[in-house]
């Protein structure tokens, strides 16, 4: 009896020394997110995140959208720490309702004054511009060139040729309405919507999912960001982007501290670490640009080298309500 006394109590002890020494993965160790990145590159960074740090990150992907919706519905108990991507567009309107909260990370000196919140609601990670993206094989078919303009698109041999998405779900797709208002101003902006809408196949729930869709063929074009369409390229498919030569909009991808949130001082241990060389290579890596000076993938093309308009992304996120209420009702259900 004493022999197994004594086995029990150096079990027990082992046991507390073990807890001692081997890092756990409780509720407070964990960070919470939602994120807008395509999955891939979500699981690449979260990852490499636990890799270097410890802490393991809990995330679901939504769109733009979806995200500041959730977190409005979560408002009176907020139930994740940070949202990590999505455009820029949406993390102003977040700002505006209050769901987030400022935090100015010391590796936010990386970033141009443009891109990031000047009151530390939110910080860019990359950019990237919108595009038309055009399957080569479906274009030879059809005897069709690639669009080069915002004109080409609305040209009658387009008509059901062309994807893009949702402007209620997708940040995407509000910043193809955000780009023509400002270009041409508001009622030219939505009559080009509506002449638009006679060309358009299908719109989808997620911004990325047009190229997707030109990537297998199953439509000749879709309106996108670049750097989805870099990804598809580098992947083989037989793709070609074209920047509207009227000028074009871009997002900027950014992290936001969630108001409320449960782990907000993990959250900014990890805001920090977005913003450094690791994770810019990581960004690259998938595609896209990142603001943090690193090598880029073949094909991608810097923000610097498009024409680009003088996007005024304050005004689109306080007008995005109702710049949307007005496309379902004027274009999409009629």
């Amino acid at each position: 009896m004493k022999r197994w006394k004594s086995v029990l109590i150096f079990l027990i002890a082992s046991m507390i020394m073990l807890s001692l020494t081997v890092p756990s993965f409780a509720a407070k160790d964990k960070i919470l997110a939602y994120t807008t990145l395509d999955e891939p590159l979500a699981r690449a960074v979260f990852e490499a995140y636990e890799k270097d740090t410890g802490v393991k990150v809990e995330w679901v992907r939504l769109s733009t959208g979806e995200a500041v919706a959730r977190m409005e519905a979560e408002r009176k108990n907020p139930q994740v720490d940070i949202w990590f991507g999505g455009v820029g567009l949406g993390h102003i309107q977040a700002k505006d309702k209050g769901l987030t909260t400022p935090y100015v990370s010391p590796n936010a000196k990386n970033i141009p004054a443009k891109f990031k919140d000047k009151d530390g609601y939110w910080t860019g990670i990359y950019a990237g511009a919108l595009c038309f993206v055009s399957n080569i094989n479906r274009l030879k078919e059809l005897g069709l060139e690639a669009p080069k303009s915002w004109a080409d698109a609305l040209k009658p041999e387009f008509k059901g040729h062309i994807q893009m998405a949702n402007p209620a779900s997708s940040g995407t797709a509000y910043n193809v309405i955000a780009t023509v208002v400002q270009l041409w101003g508001e009622e030219k902006g939505f009559e080009y919507m509506r002449d638009l809408h006679k060309n358009i196949s299908q719109y989808t729930k997620s911004g990325s999912a047009p190229g997707k869709s030109a990537a297998i063929g199953e439509i000749p074009v879709g309106l996108g960001y670049a750097h989805d369409q870099v990804k598809l390229i580098s992947q083989g498919y037989p793709l070609v982007i074209t920047f509207p030569s009227e000028g074009t909009g871009f997002e900027v991808a950014s992290i936001s501290l969630v108001k409320g949130g449960p782990n907000p001082e993990l959250a900014k241990r990890l805001i920090d670490w977005a913003l450094t060389e690791r994770a810019a290579k990581l960004y690259a890596a998938e595609c896209v640009v990142p603001f943090v000076d690193v090598p880029l993938k073949k094909g991608a093309v810097p923000i610097s080298q498009v024409n680009t308009i003088n996007q005024d992304d304050v005004w689109a996120a306080a007008n995005s309500e109702r710049l949307i209420e007005r496309w379902q009702n004027e274009i999409y259900r009629r």
